[in-house]
């Protein structure tokens, strides 16, 4: 009995290497990753996080090309110079920048983009494109 179990948990494991390993290669091959360096008003912070998780996240999820959207606090500077006054970063990863472009000048995009943006203490903010390698 004890044997079945152990074979079990043995195949149980090696599926879920096989899962994990197909996910792995799941981003499409033209993906992109935008990074938003934010200074975000401390007095808004609570408020900015909030409709980050209630409003802007949710509706990003259901737009086209989506893949992930993520608000980074920032901890410290390990090497180098943090830019100034910048305190969180926004990190959007779309299938596609064409995709992503489109979801930009969607009338959704332009309802909850300002729920971030009123937060901030400058409109003045880098905006960096990658694609994903």
């Amino acid at each position: 009995m004890k044997r079945r179990t152990c074979l079990r948990t043995v195949l149980a494991g090696g599926g879920s290497l096989a899962i994990a390993a197909a996910l792995e290669g799941a981003t499409p091959e033209h993906a992109i990753g935008l990074h938003v360096d934010l200074s975000v008003d401390p007095a808004k912070e609570q408020e900015m996080l909030h409709n980050f998780k209630t409003i802007f996240r949710p509706a990003a999820r259901k737009h086209p090309g989506y893949i992930d959207v993520q608000m980074l606090k920032l901890r410290s500077a390990v090497q180098g110079k943090a830019p100034a006054g910048v305190n969180y970063r926004f990190v959007l990863t779309y299938e596609s920048e064409e995709l992503r472009q489109k979801w930009v000048a969607s009338a959704t995009h332009q309802k909850v983009w300002p729920t971030i943006e009123n937060t901030l203490t400058s409109k003045d903010y880098t905006v960096l494109l990658f694609d994903v390698a």
